[in-house]
């Protein structure tokens, strides 16, 4: 194992396998799957869905993952912890991992359930929507939290994702408590709505930063308009990051507001992984110690890069 001593971010997450498929608007509608949002399915679910498509492209994922790829991609010394099985998919996620120079800190065993899957589903306007199988990554504990990773690196980036099961959440609290700073990703706003209270208390107390979309931080805090989020902000003492779109991105901390333009005429083509590497863009500078306005901007590069082709990965 590396010397982990020299880690800057560990991230923890959900390690799944990305299939990427592209569907017309009429197969999210005949599904009954709403776009833009992602979907927890069993795998007989998850396989009836599949069997009806051309595969693209598979590829390892998850959001956290992404983000750690990306910052490595930058030149940090990075790690990610969440859990696979020691089957085809488990080896290929290991590998990809590897190959990107991401420190794996878990090892994997041969597990009853499969590694998980996530189905993303790209329509012509290239938004994304996504079916999870999360097979054995759901049953991340806190046993699988590699102790010394989390107390020798800078700061432990983690997900909303991880909210979802009962055993993640043991695997969450326990990196919480070693962790000498946290960032976490809100998700999606389906995830916000499921744990509402549970996110609106880490993000007030626990936490040092917080990701989210629009969508997803206007339903965190029952907000009926934007003026309403920087107000929030201001009052939280910790910094928020708010991805916009079109609109662009903004970092709130204690009173002040940060502003950073989205980049035009960009060649639209997949919107997977956009949050994520905005995410390692803004934590490249973060841990760097780049101004909180550098730091924005890194995150619109990286973004704007990664909306441009296929997939989470920019190379």
């Amino acid at each position: 194992m590396e010397d982990v001593s020299i880690m800057k971010v560990v991230g923890v997450g959900n390690a799944i396998v990305d299939v990427i498929c592209k569907v017309k608007d009429e197969f999210l509608i005949q599904n009954n799957l709403t776009k833009s949002t992602m979907k927890l399915v069993d795998e007989i679910e998850f396989k009836k869905l599949l069997s009806s498509l051309t595969i693209a492209e598979t590829v390892a994922g998850g959001s956290v993952a992404n983000t750690m790829v990306g910052l490595s991609q930058l030149g940090n010394n990075v790690s990610f912890i969440g859990k696979v099985n020691d089957d085809n998919l488990g080896n290929k996620y290991e590998e990809s991992l590897i190959k990107e120079k991401v420190t794996y800190f878990y090892k994997k065993r041969k597990e009853t359930i499969p590694t998980g899957t996530c189905l993303i589903l790209i329509t012509p306007d290239s938004e994304r929507t996504m079916c999870t199988f999360l097979g054995i990554a759901g049953k991340i504990n806190e046993q699988d939290i590699d102790e010394l990773a989390i107390k020798q690196s800078e700061l432990v980036f983690l997900e909303g994702y991880l909210w979802d099961e009962g055993e993640p959440k043991s695997a969450f609290s326990k990196a919480f408590k070693l962790a000498n700073k946290t960032a976490m990703s809100l998700s999606d706003k389906f995830c916000v709505e499921r744990h509402k209270e549970s996110f609106l208390d880490l993000v007030k107390n626990k936490l040092d930063i917080t990701f989210a979309n629009e969508q997803e931080i206007l339903h965190l805090i029952d907000a009926n308009s934007f003026a309403e989020v920087i107000e929030f902000g201001k009052n939280l003492g910790k910094l928020l990051i708010v991805t916009r779109s079109a609109k662009g991105s903004i970092a709130i901390f204690n009173n002040e507001v940060f502003e950073c333009e989205s980049q035009k005429n960009l060649k639209l083509v997949d919107l997977t992984g956009a949050g994520d590497l905005f995410a390692a863009g803004f934590l490249h500078g973060y841990i760097n110690e780049m101004s909180i306005q550098e730091s924005l901007e890194k995150g619109t590069e990286m973004a704007s890069k990664i909306i441009q082709k296929i997939g989470a990965r920019l190379n």
